[in-house]
């Protein structure tokens, strides 16, 4: 424990631009770069066709990180963020022609009446990358809750079909999660402009939200799609145990509460059973929990042994999680840099490279470099 402790103090005290000592793993051998540091719990990152970055901070800051490290100043025009408890501004995603429209999409917990939900909002970024504008909300996760701030979920990815999907919590009240006319506890797909795609499956169905693609989900802040299948990947939070990644399936229910591998933080299991007819099975689960965070796909060229790899950010036990997969299948884990640092996000650099951001009050940026 001293040593994971001293590990992680030397990590995250390097000055910008700093390298560490060369580590070994399965398949590469790396070395962690801080690229940039300061920032006030990093959630979300994109790049941007320049290779800089666009950063989101939890307490409502959005910042562009320059290839030098270079943070920015706060960016104007960035919407009112709730941000107590796990809330705040959350995600940040490019549309897939972000080159001709400079338009991003942004995630976040938003106050309202009634309380407090997960919304997602779109705005154009300004051709000196300094401000937002043009900012539009597209959807709320409705209806909002009165107590409590956690479990927004709020993670943002494009498919291939063109179509948004959004992941939502649902908002540590469980039984929202399996309610139809309710928007928390899913993952939400969309036309970019906020309509409901004619094929999503519940199109038409009385009493059920058409936005809602599967359902069943706790606290999903992972999403991706997998570049050799096309498939939608998520990762979800369990409680004390029965973390998941999970291969969505159209218009599937992913079973929490009703079966879940964890327990109570005070001990008895969730539900007796892991597993029931007509409920998706994940992919893959963590027991006892690693609080699995944003996910990524490796498909870059800086790391051949690393290809296929799903990394996964990993908050308590911190660190870095690297699952190997074969189709839709896992087949293996590797876990990096364990103990040093909670990490919220990992996302691929256009280098190739591995991104990280830190979650804590002096977040930083970290990249992992051939060594």
């Amino acid at each position: 424990m001293i040593r994971r402790t001293l590990l992680a103090l030397t990590l995250l005290a390097a000055p910008a631009a700093a390298q560490q000592a060369p580590i070994a793993s399965e398949r590469a051998t790396f070395r962690v770069t801080t690229v940039a540091q300061g920032l006030e719990h990093p959630w979300g990152a994109a790049f941007l066709p320049d290779g800089s970055m666009l950063v989101t901070e939890r307490p409502g800051r959005l910042r562009r990180i320059g290839t030098d490290g270079r943070v920015s100043p706060p960016l104007a025009g960035v919407p009112q963020v709730e941000a107590g408890g796990q809330g705040g501004l959350l995600d940040v995603a490019l549309a897939p022609d972000f080159a001709r429209t400079r338009e991003i999409f942004l995630c976040q917990a938003a106050s309202v009446e009634g309380g407090a939900l997960t919304r997602l909002v779109t705005a154009r970024l300004s051709p000196a990358g300094d401000a937002l504008t043009g900012l539009r909300r597209i959807l709320d996760a409705t209806p909002a809750q009165s107590f409590g701030r956690l479990h927004y979920g709020c993670r943002i990815a494009f498919g291939r079909d063109g179509h948004l999907y959004l992941s939502t919590g649902e908002r540590n009240e469980r039984a929202r999660a399996q309610r139809m006319d309710d928007l928390a506890g899913k993952v939400i797909r969309l036309t970019r402009d906020g309509r409901v795609p004619a094929d999503n499956p519940f199109v038409g169905q009385q009493g059920v939200r058409p936005e809602i693609w599967s359902y069943g989900h706790r606290h999903p802040q992972g999403l991706a799609v997998n570049p050799w299948t096309g498939s939608l990947w998520e990762a979800e939070f369990g409680p004390r145990g029965g973390d998941e990644i999970n291969v969505i399936q159209r218009g599937a229910n992913f079973g929490w509460p009703v079966v879940s591998h964890g327990r109570e933080y005070w001990g008895p299991r969730i539900s007796r059973d892991t597993a029931a007819p007509n409920i998706a099975e994940p992919a893959h689960v963590w027991v006892p929990s690693v609080s699995p965070s944003g996910i990524a796909f490796y498909d870059g060229a800086a790391f051949p042994g690393w290809q296929r790899s799903l990394f996964v950010a990993a908050l308590n036990t911190p660190g870095l999680v690297r699952l190997t997969t074969e189709g839709d299948r896992v087949t293996g884990e590797e876990r990096l840099l364990w103990g040093q640092a909670r990490l919220r996000n990992v996302v691929v650099g256009p280098d190739g490279r591995v991104y990280l951001l830190t979650d804590s009050p002096q977040g930083a940026v970290l990249r992992l470099d051939p060594a």
